[in-house]
């Protein structure tokens, strides 16, 4: 039976975020990329909480998976609750002092962070001293629901996420064919096709560049890459050709789109904007969202 003292007073209320870190994520080192620290430190927070509460919170599954026990999950769930009253605190204070405060975590594949979003970064962050942003390129989905991120740039329309997370489209994607600009228009249609390996297959894309490869009787596909990046920089030297949605490829000063004999985009991909329903309405996160949509994912002038 679990000892309980009524004398026990929480002084590091900061040490219950890796009990929910745990709830979210299931694993040490889940974990701990959630929260950004090493394993090391999310154990000795966990085993510092237990002392303190002196109750056993979670056990350690045969996988590795760390299952939280009932008053871990009762505890985890309060600590939630506060979590979003604090979030609220400072999205009161910010509306108080018509400011924008706080962090937002954004979370979309590597080449939308990377050539769409942390070029368009200043003008926020010029109008928005108060603002921060963290910004994760992931080829995964991360949860909003377990607050791996407050919103999130996805290509398709979203098949998961439930009630709890808000989704509106923002555009479309149009695809077009690029190669390094240094290379003459009339040697490209030989170049080789460079495509994605078999566990990107099941994207759009993916599909396009396979069938273009096998259809294409001068080019033999020699190299496969897991992420548009990769591909942008195989293009830029040189090795062959690819597809990337026409809004990245007219901004990389290497690249020339290839002409074709019609207008019609290869391939059209919808951007979805999510963000979590109980932080939609948040002055730092619409904030972040309209710019998103109205700026960094605007079509360059």
């Amino acid at each position: 039976m679990q000892r309980y003292t009524a004398k026990m007073q929480i002084k590091n209320w900061n040490d219950f975020r890796y009990l929910v870190a745990i709830k979210r994520a299931g694993t040490l080192s889940a974990a701990a990329r959630l929260l950004g620290v090493d394993d090391t430190t999310v154990t000795r927070r966990l085993m510092a909480l237990k002392e303190l509460l002196d109750t056993e919170l979670f056990h350690r599954q045969s996988d590795g998976v760390l299952q939280l026990t009932h008053i871990g999950h009762l505890i985890a769930d309060r600590v939630e609750v506060m979590e979003n009253q604090v979030d609220q605190i400072g999205d009161v204070l910010g509306k108080q002092r018509q400011q924008v405060l706080g962090t937002v975590r954004v979370t979309s594949v590597p080449m939308v962070i990377n050539r769409l979003l942390v070029p368009a970064l200043t003008r926020l962050f010029n109008q928005h001293p108060e603002l921060e942003v963290e910004l994760i390129p992931d080829n995964r989905n991360l949860s909003l629901t377990r607050r791996e991120a407050d919103l999130a740039i996805r290509l398709a329309r979203p098949v998961i996420g439930g009630s709890r997370v808000k989704a509106r489209r923002i555009g479309i994607f149009d695809y077009a064919i690029y190669a390094d600009k240094r290379i003459q228009p009339k040697k490209v249609e030989k170049m080789p096709w460079i495509t994605y390996d078999d566990t990107m297959a099941h994207l759009p894309q993916a599909k396009l560049l396979a069938r273009s490869a096998r259809s294409d009787g001068n080019s033999r596909c020699r190299l496969k890459v897991v992420d548009a990046e990769t591909a942008i920089e195989a293009t830029l030297s040189g090795i062959g050709k690819t597809i990337l949605p026409a809004i990245v490829g007219e901004r990389i000063r290497g690249l020339r789109q290839v002409v074709r004999n019609d207008d019609i985009p290869l391939l059209a991909r919808e951007v979805w904007l999510l963000s979590h329903v109980d932080q939609a309405d948040f002055l730092n996160i619409r904030t972040v969202a309209s710019w998103i949509g109205d700026e960094a994912l605007a079509a360059p002038g």
